[in-house]
């Protein structure tokens, strides 16, 4: 009896070994899969401008610019991202998907805005069912010139496992009523963490393009940025900050118009706490916007902010469905040269609708 217990309890250890010893040889799998597959783009890469338009802007005129982080087109009110330390990592289905990037595109058209700056865009990945969100943006507004700058292609994520990430295709779309210059836009890489964490940020970058000014040789050139958030400690999106801030210097020095837009993963107004009145205790990336790399250049952050026009964050801690006491603050916005006046920015609403963003509107004029 004690021999039969004895070759059961081996069968069993031997089980169980093996078991053990496949799953250690998926994960290393995997791991090599991840290794193997990782890429970053070349730097100055050149992009394509989708051309629709040759009308040119006029000193002395206003226009309108929006940036909005479009979230993928998954951050509902009730939606809270993995990373940010919520539950979900994809969006409800694909009809979900459609209908929230139907409604941004209502939105934005509603409000009208010359130049159109978004981020988190998806292609093509499994986190929004593989519905190409930059062709039906490029078909709402069919006018517009626009250029793609991708940040985000990844390898297939098993996480989280019960309903994994998957692949990703995505970037930063812009558009334009007005004639982006063929052979103009670029794609510039900017530095990242060397950590396991490049897994699963993005391959950060922001795109420079030209716009033709009418009877001038100054050009207005627009940045596109979406910069770190996932970081042990903020500061690498500092260093991504000065690399951008002295490109933009370089091109108001050649005598130009400068304006960046996008998602900064900075606390644009200092003092967001404080302003909102929710704690961001223990949010390493929302820290406040590093003022001291503008001093010594001709460029001026942009306030958005105004407690009685326009009282309202302009992004949410995705850490689960939205609520009165969710950290808030303003991360979205622009920099601009010294050479351009602002009539008004403001963020559109502060409901969270359609993303864990508010969309950002700014007037502008190139000053003679």
């Amino acid at each position: 009896m004690k021999a039969k217990t004895k070759k059961i309890l081996k069968r069993v250890l031997i089980s169980v070994v093996a078991v053990i010893g496949a799953l250690l040889l998926i994960v290393i799998g995997y791991l090599i899969y991840l290794l193997a597959d990782y890429k970053r783009f070349d730097d100055n890469l050149s992009l394509t401008v989708r051309d629709k338009t040759e009308t040119t802007i006029k000193i002395e005129r206003e226009y309108s610019i929006l940036t909005y982080n479009v979230g993928f087109c998954a951050y509902l009110p009730d939606f809270g991202f993995f990373m940010d330390g919520g539950t979900e990592s994809r969006a409800k289905s694909k009809e979900s998907v459609l209908d929230t990037l139907n409604s941004i595109n209502q939105l934005i058209g509603g409000l009208n805005p010359d130049f159109i700056m978004l981020e988190e865009v998806d292609e093509r990945a499994t986190r929004s069912y593989k519905v190409n969100q930059r062709q039906i943006v490029e078909n709402a507004f069919s006018s517009y010139d626009s250029v793609f700058a991708v940040n985000y292609d990844s390898s297939y994520l098993f996480y989280p496992f019960l309903e994994p990430h998957g692949a990703s295709l995505a970037g930063m779309l812009t558009l334009s009523k007005y004639n982006i210059e063929n052979n103009s836009a670029i794609r510039k890489s900017l530095p990242i963490e060397n950590s396991l964490m490049k897994f699963f940020d993005l391959d950060r970058c922001y795109s420079k393009m030209y716009v033709t000014i009418a009877e001038s040789q100054k050009k207005l050139a627009l940045f596109t940025a979406h910069l770190s958030a996932y970081t042990s400690d903020g500061t690498i999106a500092n260093e991504q900050i000065k690399l951008l801030t002295s490109d933009m210097q370089a091109e108001y020095e050649k005598g130009n118009y400068v304006i960046c837009g996008g998602d900064f993963n900075k606390d644009l107004l200092g003092n967001s706490e404080d302003i909102f009145g929710v704690s961001g205790e223990g949010q390493t990336w929302a820290q406040p916007f590093p003022l001291e790399y503008l001093e010594d250049k001709n460029l001026s952050l942009v306030n958005s902010y105004d407690k009685e026009k326009s009282p309202y964050p302009s992004c949410r801690n995705a850490d689960g469905p939205y609520s009165e006491n969710q950290f808030v603050l303003t991360v979205d916005g622009f920099l601009i040269s010294n050479n351009i006046s602002v009539s008004s920015c403001a963020v559109i609403g502060g409901d969270f609708a359609y993303s864990d963003h508010n969309p950002v509107l700014m007037k502008f004029v190139l000053n003679a």
